[in-house]
């Protein structure tokens, strides 16, 4: 029987990286090919087409770049040969990579991102156990229509949920709040759910002036209106708790609500969505009357990735709004 067919776009990260004896320290070395030699039986399973994309350290993908990653990933995903996508990437920012591919791309084979924890230079590299788990993914039928997927450690998980929990730990990628989608298990992905509301934003542009500005006790508006003064076109404010913001930074929501400067809400917590629960001065009911939306439970970065890809299909308060309260409250509820 014809064995499946999987392209890997190999683009960098902590998996293509040894130690340079000369710095003693870990930088891109491996090629695609050196690394598929490590990923021992998996032409057992199927056959493997590797395409480079760059060796890029995870810090050092933007979102212009994931834009021409989607553009490659596309172009892969539709060929008839191909049954799915793999791709290689940094840890860093691989969760907002995998956020912004499973937003703009729309298909029903699946799209699999995939990193390493250790480099090949340490006890116990990941990168070739890993990528194994992920051509099994892609290869079973049971993976179809299920956005993009985040495989490491023997886990699958949804690019909308996955965040990278811990800096150095095998299992560092979890979905906190609802668990992970399922595992892979002797050579087979097995799926214990399903993601419910995943959303598709229809654009290939992206609009990379959005800041992140985090809050904490005390903090006053200088760094929002910084931003707006600077050119921002949209703000994402990882608030306190359930979203509220210390009174001394409302005066940099409605300087940057009133130039038209959009503000997204979301909380610093890592769990929960934000809501208008609190009407005292810098609650969320008082940021929401100032016109700022309320960006559900996404952390800060995967709601600026959101925000990015919003904004280059529209400016529209009502639409943007729209787009990104998405499946996160009930009509009427903000």
């Amino acid at each position: 029987m014809k064995k499946p067919k999987v392209a890997i776009i190999f683009t960098g990260g902590t998996i293509s990286m040894s130690v340079d004896p000369r710095i003693g320290a870990a930088i891109p070395s491996l090629s695609s090919d050196e690394i598929m030699s490590l990923v021992t039986n998996i032409d057992k399973f199927a056959e493997v087409e590797s395409l480079e994309f760059g060796k890029l350290p995870g810090p050092h993908m933007d979102p212009l770049k994931m834009m021409e990653l989607r553009t490659l990933v596309l172009k892969t995903v539709q060929r008839e040969d191909i049954c799915g996508v793999i791709i290689t990437h940094g840890t860093d920012t691989l969760e907002e990579t995998a956020y912004l591919l499973d937003l703009s791309i729309s298909c029903e084979k699946p799209i699999v991102v995939v990193g390493a924890m250790r480099n090949s230079s340490e006890l116990g590299y990941d990168g070739p156990s890993n990528l194994a788990a992920a051509v099994c993914t892609v290869i079973s039928p049971h993976s179809k229509n299920k956005g993009v997927l985040v495989v490491m450690n023997n886990t699958v998980n949804a690019a909308g949920e996955v965040t990278k929990t811990n800096t150095l730990s095998l299992d560092t990628f979890k979905s906190l709040e609802f668990g992970a989608l399922g595992v892979i298990d002797n050579d087979r992905v097995i799926y214990h759910r399903n993601v419910v509301n995943r959303q598709h934003i229809p654009t290939n542009k992206i609009e990379t002036h959005v800041d992140l500005i985090k809050c904490a006790a005390g903090m006053d508006s200088k760094f929002i209106k910084y931003s707006v003064d600077t050119g921002a076109k949209g703000i994402v404010i990882e608030a306190l708790g359930r979203g509220n913001v210390p009174p001394k930074m409302l005066e940099g929501v409605k300087y940057a609500t009133d130039k038209g400067v959009f503000v997204v809400i979301v909380s610093r917590c890592p769990t929960g969505r934000v809501l208008d629960t609190y009407g005292y001065e810098g609650g969320g009911r008082q940021l929401r009357e100032m016109g700022a939306i309320f960006g559900g439970d996404l952390p800060g970065q995967k709601a600026r990735i959101k925000l990015m890809l919003a904004l280059s299909l529209t400016q529209d308060m009502d639409e943007l709004r729209q787009i990104m309260e998405h499946g996160q409250y009930y009509e009427n509820e903000i």
